[in-house]
């Protein structure tokens, strides 16, 4: 089959396209035929081994997953040992993973014709949605949902800003937090103003003409995708009780990385408020099937920017990595 392999950590360009062995998914596992990729930042930290402290999960000296890519969608091409097949398909068990059946979630080696899942990180794709704008939800949707719903629980009336609102994880909390009844305030560039508002928020601040820690305005809960500022000048926008959530993707680099500045944040909690916290990572079959009922209920909508070939792994992720993604962009696998 083929997929984009990486042998060293590096740049973008050190992807290659390739032909590997088939995959053969063992205990509890489920072979998908991939139909199209996620972009992540998580992607380009895995590609160049970013950061170093996190390296014992990642390989020293070379990524110890060698096919890249870590969500998407396709079609279920086999059934590994003790996967049943067969059940009611409406999301209530492994059943709907069926052969055949149209599925996404956390596919490690995704950037390939074929990739394997535990029955645990795979969900029923959304009928609404194609392959592409499935295979943009599984990271960067569960992120935000996570972070509006289950850490900050924002809750009707409270008010809400979120950084880099256009972007992949931030055009999702957008979504969500309007969803909760928020009042969303959000942060992006002037050409993606638009977007923003048309996705509920009720007022939208351009990052390159004004400051928003500067400003008087308080808010409940501030999402921080952007990481471009300190935890300490961002919770200046922040009430009394307010919450601060880091989600830095950052930038390639570093023995720590974005962890550094997460770190520093979360120290500063145990002398003043507000709350600074940081957000779990969790890879789970039952916040994807959450995001299916917010979709069906169309209060949810991924926004593709853009689809590459495999091919053009390499050039996704190097555009990717300068930060003014549109939504989402998706790798599309014929």
């Amino acid at each position: 089959m083929k997929a984009v392999v990486q042998e060293r950590w590096g740049a973008p360009d050190s992807l290659r396209l390739a032909e590997v062995a088939e995959l053969v998914p063992g205990e509890g596992e489920v072979l998908v035929r991939v139909r199209a990729a996620g972009l992540n930042p998580a992607d380009w930290h895995l590609l160049r081994g970013s950061p170093v402290l996190a390296r014992p999960g990642m390989g020293w000296t070379r990524p110890r997953n060698r096919i890249a890519g870590t969500d998407g969608a396709g079609v279920v091409e086999r059934l590994g040992p003790g996967v049943g097949g067969v059940g009611r398909g409406d999301g209530g068990g492994a059943g709907d993973l069926a052969v055949g059946n149209e599925v996404y979630g956390f596919l490690r080696g995704s950037f390939a014709e074929f990739a394997i899942a535990p029955v645990e990180k795979l969900a029923p794709k959304p009928e609404a949605l194609s392959f592409v704008e499935a295979a943009a939800l599984p990271i960067a949707a569960t992120t935000a949902q996570r972070g509006i719903r289950d850490v900050a629980k924002v809750r009707a009336g409270q008010s809400v800003l979120i950084t880099g609102a256009s972007g992949g994880v931030g055009h999702f909390a957008v979504q969500v937090a309007v969803g909760l009844g928020a009042e969303v305030t959000g942060v992006c560039s002037a050409a993606n103003a638009e977007l923003v508002r048309e996705l509920g928020a009720t007022h939208v601040i351009d990052y390159r003409t004004t400051d928003f820690a500067a400003g008087s305005q308080r808010y409940d809960v501030i999402l921080d995708n952007a990481g471009v500022r300190s935890p300490g000048e961002v919770r200046r926008a922040l009430t009394p009780d307010g919450t601060l959530i880091m989600n830095d993707g950052g930038r390639p680099g570093g023995f720590f990385g974005p962890l550094g500045p997460m770190a520093r944040g979360l120290l500063t909690n145990r002398f003043v408020r507000p709350t600074i916290t940081t957000l779990p990572v969790r890879e789970r079959r039952d916040e994807l099937l959450d995001l299916n009922q917010l979709i069906a209920a169309g209060t949810l909508r991924p926004v593709v920017s853009r689809t590459w070939t495999l091919a053009e792994a390499g050039r996704a992720l190097a555009e990717l990595e300068q930060g003014h993604t549109r939504g989402k962009a998706v790798l599309e696998i014929a």
